[in-house]
């Protein structure tokens, strides 16, 4: 399994916003970027109980308004949006947190935008490893969907863990984390503060971590 980091990761635009949900400072991080298909084709490969195995994991449950969702080994919830073909939102529960994921479509020419926004609460997790988070997780699925979308081909998933531990991959995960920085820094956070937390969420995924430091958990 080859990928092109510069050229995966540069085809994506992300920034961090801070505000207030529910009287609680969250952050939500964005990412967006165009993928060579239809809406229609973008929207039925992000939504179908059958397609997204083929490049994330496999989902079970109920894939409609209101439904309840689980990805295996990583997060569930309830839709709580769904307007096909152009946009859907969900809750995103995992390890005893809730978060939101929103996720909206458009036709831009012959191509189409995905948009995807994951909103938090600021808690302890955000402020020891930031947006990278998540971020780096929704940068691998990107780059996953695009592969799909290109080719036609599944992920297979022990070539996938064996590419994420192997220098390609560890250099995808620095990388995507230093993206998530300058997002973070541009969002109006001290550069010191944003490249500790970057530096820990990217030794996590490159799998450097001390083992006396929690991991992100992000679920993503």
């Amino acid at each position: 399994m080859q990928i092109d980091v510069a050229r995966v990761l540069g085809l994506v635009t992300r920034s961090v916003t801070n505000f207030e949900k529910d009287g609680k400072p969250a952050s939500a991080v964005t990412l967006t970027r165009l993928y060579d298909t239809s809406v229609d084709d973008l929207w039925d490969a992000v939504t179908s109980k059958e397609r997204i195995p083929r490049w994330f994991a496999a989902v079970e449950g109920d894939l409609q308004l209101g439904g309840r969702y689980q990805v295996k080994g990583n997060a569930g919830g309830t839709i709580t949006a769904c307007t096909p073909p152009t946009h859907f939102a969900a809750t995103w529960e995992f390890g005893g947190a809730t978060s939101w994921i929103d996720v909206k479509l458009s036709a831009e020419r012959s191509q189409a935008r995905l948009t995807l926004e994951h909103t938090a609460i600021i808690e302890d997790h955000w402020n020891q490893f930031g947006p990278g988070a998540v971020g780096i997780g929704w940068d691998l699925a990107l780059a996953g969907l695009e592969r799909y979308l290109a080719t036609g081909a599944s992920v297979d998933h022990e070539t996938a863990e064996a590419w994420m531990v192997s220098p390609e991959g560890k250099d995808f995960m620095t990388t995507s984390g230093e993206h998530w920085r300058a997002a973070h820094v541009a969002s109006g956070v001290d550069p010191d503060t944003a490249k500790q937390r970057s530096d820990r969420t990217i030794a996590f995924y490159r799998g450097e971590m001390p083992p006396d430091i929690a991991h992100p958990g992000t679920g993503s």
